[in-house]
């Protein structure tokens, strides 16, 4: 009898699996045009195409450093597939990107996408982190979306399969979101990457595996396999040129419980009037700029706007294709500059109607620029230039870098000192576009230079911090590099006291760090912990009216008091990422503005 029933149990067994949906899950392939992974996926390419699955899905990190170059070369590899396949991208192509995501959006259309296949319905959308170090973070108008969606698609006996590249966790900033719009669905399973590594884990109740990159650790190429049947999820490993090797099973479950929200209350703090200004339907990228009137900024969906910094009320938006990354600069006579993904535009601030547009060809505008005596300077793709504060018109440009420009420049007097992600810090003569000096950290790699990185200027002197953890000093007159310290993990947020006699620098380890700028040798004055933990935001440190403050990577606004160098106060204003600090010239308000798409202003009474 127990011999028939084990015969019985695996019949059923091998019928489920049977009718179940057959895909195979390609993530973390890293090709560089040439590398052993890019020989190595035509193989598994090669090798899907030889077997009977109902689709591909493909969850990002298929390049390195996201360059036009690379995303078209693995499009055409798979494009090779004969099944359908559906690709999302990774914090590759969304941290470090040469056309600012647009490349990505051309080649596949979307970065999101939605399937059917039988009765189970494939949602997979993108997870960040854009442009820039941070957290992933899913776009508040792709919330929208898969809500909708689910909604629609989700009928009587309809399943769900979530993908993307990031775990169903705290690796994302929004993740209660995410999973609270996926529980009320029948989610058999959340599928990631990203870790290079096999994991099964809970997100809230759901189901989750992180699978396997292309290339593991271990030396090891391969793919995944995922069926889902009626009962069960199974999950293969599937090395390249081998048979499939059972990882994971476990029962469908398709009930799951919401969680806790991760919204936490706040309380005016003494002295100050923190209101919020804006919420908006998708993400905010940007920094914001403020004028007598008006709050400027861009989205994630490419919107420029406008909003009236007293009523709240948008005075106007316009589209401009891409997502936004630059903030807007207020120009002359009234006209606010937008640098965008295909060039820039000059508009009227009161009314959003353009005055005149200048196409780039070279590639996408995502530095924060900024107005001087001798005109608008704004950082592009491998070139920075100067333009017309009134209309935009280009007075020189130097186009001697070899990478984009990302933060906004520091100027004084005729020194423009900038970085790039090229590894360089330059300084240029501001009227002419001559090069004075250029200084790099010694490093190779790109991503662990100055490239996103507002430089501190004295009077003898410039300061920057990068990803490789060191502040330095530089001889502001020659170049020639002064000292180097490591003492703290500094990673790219600095600022300077008003009168330039400190600077300060936000570690990784969540301190606030003040620097003697009056010496030539490094001097620390003091360390405040602010408690933050764990930081990579790389938000400007700014003292505003005696007060220092800071962002972090989880929406926390800190102001400390660098006389008695302790925390006056510290805001949750969010979940997500405080894009930067901004100051109103006029009033001497406050402006953040939080990826999730909030913007505050803080006023000192």
């Amino acid at each position: 009898m127990k011999k028939l029933v084990a015969i019985l149990s695996a019949v059923a067994m091998s019928l489920s699996i049977a009718t179940a949906q057959h895909i195979a899950v390609l993530t973390d392939l890293h090709v560089t045009p040439g590398n052993a992974n890019d020989s190595v996926l035509r193989e598994a390419v090669a090798e899907i195409n030889a077997t009977d699955y109902d689709a591909v899905i493909v969850l990002g990190d298929l390049a390195n450093e996201g360059s036009d170059k690379e995303l078209t070369h693995v499009k055409a590899i798979l494009d090779e597939l004969r099944h359908p396949q559906y690709v999302i991208p990774g914090n590759h192509e969304l941290t470090w990107s040469q056309s600012a995501t647009k490349t990505f959006f051309d080649l596949w259309g979307n970065d999101r996408f939605v399937a059917e296949v039988d009765s189970l319905v494939i949602v997979g959308i993108s997870c960040g982190p854009y442009m820039k170090m941070g957290d992933g973070h899913i776009k508040q108008e792709d919330l929208h979306w898969l809500r909708r969606t689910l909604a629609e698609r989700v009928t009587e006996g309809k399943r769900v399969l979530s993908v993307n590249h990031y775990p169903l966790l705290e690796d994302l900033d929004n993740y209660t979101e995410y999973i609270n719009a996926l529980a009320p669905y029948p989610v058999v399973c959340h599928i990631n990457g990203h870790y290079h590594r096999w994991r099964r884990y809970a997100g809230g109740d759901i189901e989750s595996v992180m699978v396997r990159a292309l290339d593991m650790r271990d030396g090891t190429y391969g793919y995944t396999i995922v069926d889902v049947s009626p009962q069960w999820v199974h999950v293969y490993n599937k090395p390249v040129g081998k048979d499939a090797e059972p990882r994971f099973a476990f029962p469908v479950i398709t009930t799951h419980n919401a969680v806790i929200d991760q919204e936490v209350a706040w309380s005016q703090p003494e002295g100050y009037e923190v209101t919020r200004v804006w919420t908006d339907s998708a993400s905010v990228f940007t920094r914001v700029a403020v004028d007598a009137e008006r709050v400027y900024f861009g989205n994630s969906l490419g919107e420029a706007k406008a909003v009236n910094k007293h009523t709240g009320e948008l005075c106007w938006s316009i589209p401009t294709g891409a997502s936004l990354f630059s903030r807007p600069v207020t120009l002359k006579k009234g006209r606010v500059g937008v640098p965008t993904a295909t060039g820039l535009l000059v508009v009227d601030g009161a009314t959003g109607r353009q005055y005149k547009s200048y196409p780039s060809a070279e590639g996408p505008y995502v530095a924060d620029g900024l107005v001087t005596d001798a005109g608008w300077v704004q950082g592009g793709y491998k070139r920075i230039e100067l333009r017309d504060a009134a209309t935009g018109r280009l007075k020189w440009t130097y186009d001697s870098l070899f990478n984009y420009c990302q933060a906004a420049p520091a100027v004084d007097g005729r020194d423009l000192i900038f970085g790039a992600w090229d590894t360089n810090l330059r300084c240029l003569d501001l009227r002419t576009g001559h090069l004075r000096w250029v200084w790099n950290n010694g490093k190779t790699a790109n991503m662990l230079g100055p490239g996103n990185v507002v430089p501190v200027v004295s009077a003898e002197r410039v300061y920057v911090v990068a990803p490789d953890r060191y502040m330095t000093a530089i001889d502001r007159a020659t170049g020639r590099q002064l000292w180097r310290d490591n003492s703290h993990k500094y990673r790219e947020s600095l600022g300077h006291s008003a009168d330039h006699s400190r600077v300060y620098a936000k570690t990784m380890d969540g301190e606030l760090v003040a620097i003697d700028a009056s010496v030539p040798e490094f001097k620390e004055l003091w360390t405040v912990d602010m408690g933050l933990g764990y930081e990579h935001a790389p938000c400007i440190v700014a003292e505003v009216d005696g007060v220092v403050y800071c962002g972090s990577r989880r929406g926390i606004v800190t102001a400390v008091d660098p006389e008695t160098q302790s925390v006056l106060w510290s805001l949750p204003l969010g979940v997500s990422e405080v894009n930067g600090i901004d100051v109103d010239d006029l009033t001497g308000d406050v402006y953040v503005s939080l990826i999730e798409g909030t913007i505050f202003r803080i006023n000192k009474k």
